[in-house]
């Protein structure tokens, strides 16, 4: 067994939205960051939440789940600094989750199944829906060093791509792998 750290990306700049997103309330009137952090936090719950630094509302808010906060200084750059970033503060852990703070639908149920999959000895992992690959996406520590060098907007895209054969892909009938809130009209979806 192995210890599985989540990593939620709460960092972005929301330009598209056009308010602060991660704290905008879902119907049931929590947050867009917080039932993301919630349900990463049942499954792994030594989880941190990198975030840019001083966005006290969104870190007060995150704080009160429980998750441990970093601060990416290089936020501006794009989420591959906000991934490199998580890394980095947890650079002992066998094995990552990347979860994305704008996908609160994703169920709790699927991140357990990915965390346990990374326990079990996967590389990488992710969830896949309909024929579609969604997220979060799990790597094994044979990928630390790779994701520590991370810059620029892309995340691990590029990483994941050129390494189709070590991707592991988990059949689920959760369709929030896929649902992410760029434009507030992706809230009624």
């Amino acid at each position: 067994m192995t210890e599985v750290v989540g990593i939620l990306l709460a960092a972005g700049s929301a330009k598209r939205f056009g308010a602060h997103k991660l704290l905008h309330p879902l119907p049931d009137g929590v947050s867009i960051g917080v039932a993301s952090a919630r349900a990463l936090l049942q499954a792994a719950p030594d989880s941190i939440a990198v975030v840019q630094p001083g966005d006290h509302a969104l870190i007060d808010a995150l704080t009160q789940t429980g998750i441990k906060i970093v601060e990416n200084t290089q936020a501006d750059e794009g989420m591959g600094t906000s991934l490199a970033t998580g890394v980095n503060a947890t650079s002992k852990a066998d094995s990552w989750l990347i979860t994305l703070a704008d996908m609160p639908w994703v169920q709790p149920v699927t991140i357990t199944a990915l965390v346990d999959r990374l326990k079990n000895g996967a590389s990488m992992v992710a969830p896949v829906y309909q024929g579609q690959r969604g997220h979060p996406v799990g790597f094994s520590a044979r990928w630390r060093e790779p994701l520590r060098e991370l810059s620029g907007d892309k995340g691990a895209r590029n990483l994941i791509a050129n390494n189709l054969n070590e991707l592991e892909l988990i059949a689920t009938e959760d369709a929030g792998v896929l649902k992410d809130i760029d434009h507030l009209r992706d809230l009624n979806r």
